[in-house]
């Protein structure tokens, strides 16, 4: 899924074209080691980009893997320049993709205190570039991707509707896309939900409503089989708990990816082989 064009896109704006710091003789030895508790993810990333400069990785532990201050995330070994040039990308990505695995583990785990079957998604809101990075730090901290990209679910949202209409906008959608391919409709208030289902949703987006109004809206679709239920917009960690006890099917978040804190690692180099 990494490519060696990412890699080296990554490297080249770390190490730039006049890289002295690095220039180190030898070989030697590389741990990354958590600072903090979290759940770890990024760690096909930073292989990758070992692999990249012909570091061998000699252990890893796998995505979703809970962590401790002190535990080895991470042990390499090769060339001291490499090792060196490879450092920072690999903190960096692994930092971020453990904060993103980390916020979803909390998230999930603040959901099953009211619901054994809420499942707690990302959104689009990732950085350019780094989307694939983050969604598979979602999955590790036991959540759902949602949509991977555009092509991935027919998502009538809110300016589809100011320029269409929800009901012409469902319709089109509908008559271009796959017959594999669902359609899941943006509503606002609760009395819209029924009008999204009628006109062809599979699933109904409740955003930025209350509790209460998730709930009703839940109940207003109770007899509408198969349909699926989505809350989101500005739904906090805090809130979690509220949400998942109004009986929606998925609670969707975007300060996943948008606003986790990077987990703190340290890289430490050890004893020099040559």
């Amino acid at each position: 899924m990494i490519t060696d064009a990412q890699v080296e896109r990554w490297l080249r704006e770390d190490v730039g074209h006049h890289d002295v710091t690095n220039q180190v003789p030898g070989e030697t030895t590389g741990r990354l080691v958590a600072k903090e508790r979290g759940t770890v993810a990024g760690l096909e990333a930073a292989r990758a980009v070992f692999e990249y400069l012909g570091v061998d990785v000699r252990e890893a532990l796998e995505a979703g893997t809970p962590i401790e201050p002190g535990d080895e995330v991470l042990r390499v070994e090769g060339a001291t320049r490499e090792v060196l040039r490879g450092e920072r990308v690999a903190v960096n990505l692994v930092g971020h993709a453990s904060g993103i695995a980390t916020l979803t583990r909390r998230a999930v785990d603040e959901a099953r205190t009211e619901s054994d079957d809420v499942r707690i998604a990302a959104t689009r809101k990732t950085t350019p570039g780094l989307r694939g990075l983050e969604k598979r730090a979602v999955v590790a901290g036991g959540g759902d991707t949602h949509r991977l990209d555009c092509s991935h679910m027919a998502m009538v949202k809110d300016n589809h509707v100011a320029e269409l209409g929800l009901e012409d906008a469902v319709s089109r959608f509908r008559e271009r896309a796959s017959f594999a391919t669902r359609v899941e409709v943006e509503v606002e208030s609760p009395g819209d939900a029924p009008r999204a289902v009628e006109a062809g949703a599979d699933v109904v987006l409740l955003d930025n409503l209350s509790p209460a109004e998730i709930r009703q809206s839940v109940d207003l679709l109770a007899d509408r089989g198969g349909v699926l239920t989505e809350a989101s917009g500005g739904i906090t960690l805090e809130d979690v708990p509220e949400y998942a006890a109004t009986g929606v099917d998925v609670i969707s978040m975007g300060s996943l990816t948008h606003s986790a804190p990077a987990l703190d690692l340290s890289f430490r180099t050890g004893e020099r082989v040559a």
